[in-house]
């Protein structure tokens, strides 16, 4: 039997503007209804937030705040299989890899708890000239203001973390408006902070399937701090709509590129490669997609991982044995072919996959030599294909894989130190993996889309210090 799930905003006398339906990824089951909002719950979900801001005297404490943040770890611990089986039915990855991912939303929040341990300003140098004479000055931090998030499809429980937890942990309302096709575990995560003691107005979520409404609450003069994870398209045109002094993080996509060189152990980094661009369907922002080898091996490693892909276990994301689940809606499926057939036509080799095995699910697909301007040369996939092309000289690979508006993870896989060392100056890239693949990350490191992939830093230490200001306070004393 489906469930229900009412309008997650403080204000329950609010009504529904529709019905949506949530629908499992890969068969299309029916999972949820959930109540959608309209202009009159996305003025009172604001409306609420900005008046508990604005009322310093209502603000939780730190020490309640860390109470709460405990308390919910407790909850999330005892209840992480059902939160994994949730996540992995409506937005399709693996359970393999959806257990995996509520392990790092449980971390995710124990980060927090330490970073309000640890959370504190500076003392800033006085008395050392006549213009600072008796003066003593320090700095504290404090919440930013509402925070809106909006998130995305392919870690529906551990992105909502990474952008209402650290909003939560340094003290701001947060308003988040999940993705439509996985908005459970969203609401999910929500009630496990209320029932840890969170009152219902800090942390309130809307479901929104028109554009004009999603805008009206992202560019709300009462927005402090927007936070947005989704398509550049979608990302780049909410902040030219910000209200003036909105704060803002945005995180994209990106055409992650590898480099092999021909002294790499492949053994070793070729499984890592093929996890790392195949993993969620390839519905992972720093997924590998291109891989630039050097010739004398480049035919040898593409057909490796071509094997690699085709062992892999493709279907039910709820089972355990499941490597490569759906993409997220069939649409989906029918772009990632049809891009796929259009790089053979213009001379790319089919070495794997290639043919949709349902509405849902696309194989683990190896391109070779595809030509340069191919859409999947030049564009985000995001789906299960790995595209392989062949080069001389390292400075070769480094152009083509620097030559696309787009910068976030990328890889070099090679024994001679020095020629790492020149990859990793040379990338345009926030990181670069030395013998390992694009989507390596832990969830307290920086994590960052340059260019048209993003801007600001993400990771829950840096996100976390994103929603706070930093207040100055200068103290004149004759005893100072």
């Amino acid at each position: 039997m489906s469930k229900h799930y009412p309008l997650m905003i403080a204000d329950q006398q609010i009504e529904a503007a529709g019905l949506l339906e949530v629908k499992a990824a890969f068969d299309f089951e029916l999972i949820a209804t959930v109540e959608t909002a309209d202009e009159t719950a996305v003025e009172s979900a604001l409306k609420t937030a900005d008046e508990l801001f604005s009322n310093k005297q209502s603000w939780l404490s730190v020490e309640r705040r860390i109470q709460i943040f405990e308390a919910a770890i407790e909850i999330m611990q005892q209840s992480g299989e059902e939160l994994a089986l949730n996540a992995a039915q409506e937005g399709g990855k693996p359970l393999l890899d959806s257990r995996v991912e509520v392990g790092r939303a449980i971390d995710g929040i124990k980060s927090c708890v330490e970073l309000m341990r640890n959370n504190h300003g500076e003392e800033i140098p006085m008395n050392i000239n006549a213009a600072s004479a008796n003066r003593l000055a320090l700095t504290r931090r404090e919440p930013v203001g509402v925070v809106v998030a909006v998130s995305a499809f392919n870690h529906p429980l551990n992105l909502i973390v990474h952008q209402i937890a650290p909003a939560i942990a340094c003290g701001c309302p947060v308003i988040i408006k999940p993705a439509e096709d996985t908005p459970l575990s969203c609401f999910d995560l929500i009630n496990i902070f209320r029932e840890a003691g969170l009152p219902d107005e800090w942390c309130q979520a809307l479901v929104v399937n028109d554009l004009a409404v999603a805008s009206k609450l992202v560019t709300d003069a009462r927005v402090a701090f927007f936070s947005f994870i989704g398509s550049a398209k979608v990302g780049w045109m909410l902040r030219s709509q910000l209200a003036p002094g909105t704060r803002c993080a945005l995180e994209h996509g990106g055409v992650a590129p590898v480099i092999i060189e021909a002294d790499a152990d492949l053994d070793d980094v070729l499984p890592l490669i093929a996890k790392g661009g195949f993993y969620h369907a390839g519905q992972v922002c720093v997924s590998v997609q291109r891989v630039f080898v050097h010739s004398s091996i480049a035919r040898n490693v593409a057909e490796r991982l071509a094997e690699l892909a085709n062992n892999m276990s493709i279907g039910d994301p709820m089972l355990s044995s499941t490597e490569i689940g759906p993409l997220i809606r069939p649409q989906e499926t029918q772009r990632v072919s049809d891009w796929v057939e259009e790089a053979i036509s213009e001379g790319a080799e089919r070495l794997s996959g290639g043919n949709a095995i349902s509405q849902s699910c696309y194989p683990a697909t190896v391109l070779y030599q595809p030509a340069a301007d191919s859409k999947v040369s030049l564009n985000e996939i995001f789906g299960p294909v790995m595209c392989v092309y062949a080069y001389d000289q390292i400075d070769e690979a480094i152009a083509q894989a620097n030559a696309l508006p787009f910068a976030f993870q990328a890889a070099v896989c090679t024994q001679n130190i020095d020629l790492a060392m020149h990859a990793y100056k040379q990338l345009n890239a926030s990181a670069v993996m030395i013998n390992d693949h694009t989507a390596f990350r832990v969830d307290w490191m920086p994590f960052a889309g340059l260019k048209q992939s993003g801007l600001g830093v993400g990771g829950i230490p840096h996100t976390f210090r994103d929603m706070q200001i930093e207040k100055l306070m200068v103290v004149r004393s004759k005893n100072l």
